[in-house]
């Protein structure tokens, strides 16, 4: 009979999006642990080069599939995360309707899952269901200001909409499901085309091109290093009374664009020069998020400053695109991203 210990070695957990970003941080880090982990990605934003380095691990299970279309596993799990979601604007706003029922049909699916197997149930929402926020910093308890029929509310309303089914069944008494609202996160394996700003800036330097800032630069946001947001939900998956409301999981670490962009101009031997462009419809000027329940609930917080974890992520993307390019007609970084709005999502 499988254990079903909230905390210790040995459960089987099923990551969702776990060949993604975020997500195949957090194989890597319940194998450390020694977990079995059964990784669900489509590949519509992850890749499998994420997770190559797993495939030949004995507890590491890979199966592709679309969240909207999984129905059941063959394994009892005791625990289920669903990082299963495009998180850039480009990324989910390709195509808005297949994002929304990712966040809803694909989310019950996974609910389903979890209620067939007695399993703790984590939700990686997002700080985008605070939209443009008139409160700052951002507190759970704050219902946010969001454009529910604008471009970018296949996300947010999606995000919404997926704790609301999650509170749902745990108040139901179905399943202990959990949530995090997880602020801007970064680090190595990010996609260099996922239109996230950090990503955008730094391949950009690599590549010589111009740094785009969309509006005065003067907008801000946290970043947390994706080592310690890894830890985050780990600990809130494992915590135990269920906190029973969404966490915050994000560094409250506050800076504007253009030091960001400062920033990365000093880290990167680069000839780019930063331009403008008009700000994206419905972008949130502040963001900042209040970790007092994470702290208090979970233990945890940060411990990576920017300055630091734009390192590890600067020379990531160097050693996996070549090294910084002399000039504007050097060649360019393969893969490079494309301009676009700064956000605030995973």
């Amino acid at each position: 009979m499988l254990q079903r210990t909230r905390n210790g070695k040995g459960k089987t957990v099923l990551v969702a999006g776990g060949a993604g970003f975020v997500g195949s941080h957090l194989c890597d880090a319940l194998l450390a642990r020694g977990d079995r982990v059964i990784c669900v990605d489509s590949y519509l934003t992850g890749s499998e080069d994420n997770v190559r380095p797993l495939l030949n691990h004995p507890g590491f299970r890979l199966i592709e599939m679309d969240i909207c279309d999984l129905e059941a596993i063959d394994v009892p799990v005791s625990q289920v995360y669903n990082l299963a979601c495009a998180a850039s604007p480009p990324q989910y706003q390709a195509d808005p309707v297949h994002t929304m029922m990712t966040c809803v049909a694909g989310t019950g699916n996974l609910l389903a899952i979890a209620e067939q197997n007695d399993a703790s149930f984590l939700q990686a929402s997002t700080s985008e269901v605070y939209g443009d926020p008139v409160e700052h910093p951002q507190r759970e308890d704050y219902r946010g200001n969001v454009n529910c029929i604008g471009p970018r509310a296949c996300y947010d309303e999606g995000k919404r909409a997926a704790e609301a089914l999650c509170f749902d069944m745990l108040r139901a008494g179905r399943v202990d499901a959990r949530v995090a609202r997880i602020f801007n996160t970064y680090g190595p394996r990010m996609q260099p085309n996922d239109g996230r700003i950090i990503s955008n800036l730094l391949v950009q330097a690599i590549s010589g091109e111009p740094l785009t800032i969309y509006g005065t630069g003067e907008q801000t946001r946290s970043f947390c290093f994706v080592s310690d947001l890894v830890a985050g939900l780990m600990a809130l998956m494992d915590v135990d009374p269920n906190p029973e409301g969404p966490v915050n999981l994000g560094n409250p670490g506050e800076f504007t664009i253009n030091e960001l962009a400062a920033m990365v101009l000093d880290m990167v031997p680069t000839t780019s020069r930063i331009v403008h462009r008009p700000l994206p419809q419905d972008d949130p000027q502040r963001r900042r998020p209040d970790i007092s329940k994470a702290r208090e609930l979970l233990g945890w917080q940060p411990q990576i400053p920017l300055s630091e974890g734009l390192k590890h992520t600067a020379g990531w993307f160097i050693a996996t695109l070549g090294e910084p390019a002399a000039d504007l007609s050097s060649t360019k970084a393969r893969g490079r991203a494309a301009p676009s709005e700064v956000h605030a999502g995973v």
